[in-house]
């Protein structure tokens, strides 16, 4: 049976809570904080430690700052997907990476707004993906061609505009995946899409999540692109969320799969290639007096050899022809270095 405080000892805990002035004992102070309390009038102080059983803190400071250096990393990743995506300057910064409940997640979200659960497979429990409407209609006006322009009235997404915003949430998970691949190999798939967040219950109000606050700047736009971590989901991964566990991990090895599909893209990739007949100098009179079935004197002699460009750097050299009645050059030598 619990012990039964005695009136005395009543009296000297409330007196030490009347008279304690900087109000220290006031809901929501931190844990680090601590005091002497003599409880029961003696003189023998007992150290005190206030805890918000609302609020318990299940993440150490240390697991939070690795949780925004991965994140910072997964910025970064970002910012080359988004700026090569939508063809224009996108800077992304990793705002805040703090603690709280979901409730309190929940009504920080903007009604309507760019919503998306997600599971983190072989992770347990359900993320959410919430981009602000400031930055997500500018990106799919990017999407559409368009100058990256926003709403003058916030609205809910259409059909069409929701299937747009879909490829750019696989893209944005992709790169979530790629970040935390040096903590855990996880495989991110979106579940739906909502605009409203009452509808996004994925865990209780008072469960605790982490909350990863990046800040976008779309053009003239800012917004904030809000990850939604729940405490479920990280737990089997909080051993490793340490400094040593970052900086101690080797460097990434190159599957063979992603070098061929490097390969591949790199070889269908196109670049001009233009043949560099020969030059030579005419002035304004000259130029402006040339008519059809005139001849330009050229610097270079038909069986010399020409130079071959691919896109503006000279590389090869080889001799004009026909083929089948075609313009054609054949490859005779490669450029040196320095012969330019």
């Amino acid at each position: 049976m619990a012990e039964i405080l005695t009136q005395s000892e009543i009296d000297a805990l409330i007196s030490s809570l009347v008279s304690d002035p900087a109000g220290d004992n006031k809901a929501g102070r931190s844990p680090a904080q601590v005091q002497l309390t003599d409880l029961d009038g003696t003189g023998t102080h007992r150290r005190v430690r206030s805890y918000d059983f609302r609020r318990p803190d299940k993440f150490s400071k240390e697991q939070l700052r690795t949780l925004q250096v991965v994140h910072e990393s997964f910025a970064r990743l970002l910012t080359t997907f988004y700026t090569a995506t939508f063809r224009t300057m996108v800077q992304l910064v990793v705002g805040s990476v703090d603690q709280s409940t979901y409730a309190e997640f929940i009504r920080s979200i903007q009604n309507p707004s760019v919503i998306c659960p997600f599971s983190l497979s072989p992770l347990q429990g359900t993320c959410v993906l919430d981009v602000n409407p400031v930055v997500a209609f500018p990106m799919i006006d990017r999407m559409f061609g368009g100058p990256g322009t926003a709403l003058p009235r916030v609205r809910e997404l259409t059909d069409i505009e929701t299937m747009v915003i879909m490829r750019v949430i696989r893209g944005t998970l992709s790169a979530l995946r790629e970040a935390w691949s040096n903590i855990v190999t996880v495989e991110p798939e979106p579940l739906r899409m909502e605009t409203n967040p009452i509808f996004v219950q994925v865990a209780a109000p008072n469960d605790i999540v982490v909350t990863v606050a990046i800040d976008v700047r779309v053009g003239e736009h800012v917004g904030v692109i809000t990850l939604c971590l729940p405490y479920l989901t990280l737990e089997p991964t909080l051993n490793k969320l340490s400094a040593h566990t970052w900086y101690g991990a080797g460097p990434v090895q190159v599957k063979d799969e992603d070098l061929l599909l490097m390969k591949q893209r790199i070889g269908n990739a196109k670049v001009p290639v233009a043949a560099q007949l020969g030059s030579t100098g005419l002035t304004i009179r000259e130029l402006l007096d040339l008519s059809v079935g005139d001849l330009i004197l050229l610097d270079t002699r038909v069986d010399e050899d020409v130079t071959v460009l691919v896109g503006t750097q000279p590389k090869f050299t080889g001799q004009t022809g026909q083929v089948r009645g075609r313009m054609a050059v054949k490859l005779t030598g490669l450029v040196a270095k320095g012969d330019t």
